[in-house]
């Protein structure tokens, strides 16, 4: 265990969108300020990679209150963070809140989606994540399932916050309930996640290429008999920051 270490990390600030990678983040007691900060709506629903999956090729910058958007052709539309109407919409997690985008973004999200979208920001600081507030996999994990797949499984299809070199397929797993050091945070593991259609999609086109899921059902078997599980999500019990390079220690 003295050799696992975070490898990268994984945060985006519009959900749905293309990940980005820092070298640090501030882990809070739940989760990383401003992850997955803004969501789409269309109507009075979510709207994300599973209506669109070329989300994911759309590049979210948050600097100095300004957000840019910029798309695969290249174009880049910027504007100030500024609020309209307040807005309620359904998550996995439960019904989240917030306050309709002023801007510019609007009318490209929804030429290039094509549905009608607006762009939200969250009332929770720490963003419309699914439910915990980070998760967690392990190179060595996504590395076995590209080999019963047949096909190299780029870890970014999970989407997780960290990816956990240095530590056997699956160990990650057998942490559940037990609390673990990620560089000057502390963590309790929780549970496996859930898996749904996104992890078959290209993590750069955002189109279906690999039928992940059936991969994971071959190697892991259904969790409780009903859905297809990969990586560990957790809770913060002390935040602190957390480099890329960072040991990881099962306490």
């Amino acid at each position: 265990m003295s050799s696992a270490a975070i490898s990268r990390i994984n945060v985006t600030p519009v959900k749905g969108c293309a990940l980005v990678h820092p070298t640090e983040v501030e882990l809070t007691p739940s989760g990383v300020a401003g992850n997955r900060r803004f969501f789409l709506v269309s109507g009075d629903r979510a709207f994300n990679g599973m209506q669109c999956g070329q989300l994911v090729q759309i590049v979210p910058t948050v600097s100095n209150g300004d957000l840019t958007l910029t798309f695969p052709d290249g174009t880049a539309i910027t504007g100030a963070i500024t609020h309209g109407r307040a807005v309620q919409s359904k998550l996995p997690r439960g019904v989240v809140t917030g306050r309709q985008l002023k801007g510019p973004w609007d009318e490209a999200l929804s030429d290039f989606a094509g549905a009608a979208v607006h762009l939200v920001d969250c009332d929770d600081p720490t963003g419309a994540l699914d439910s915990h507030a980070g998760t967690l996999v392990s190179v060595a994990s996504c590395a076995e399932l590209g080999n019963v797949l047949g096909a190299e499984v780029d870890t970014r299809r999970f989407r997780m916050l960290f990816e956990v070199t240095g530590v056997a397929p699956h160990e990650e797993e057998t942490w559940a309930g037990r609390r673990v050091a990620i560089g000057e945070a502390i963590v309790r593991v929780q549970s496996t996640v859930p898996r749904c259609v996104i992890t078959t999609h290209d993590p750069d086109t955002g189109l279906p290429n690999l039928d992940v899921l059936r991969g994971i059902k071959k190697l892991r078997g259904l969790h409780d008999g009903d859905s297809v599980d990969f990586g560990v999500s957790f809770e913060v019990e002390r935040p602190g920051p957390i480099r890329v390079g960072d040991p990881v220690v099962v306490l």
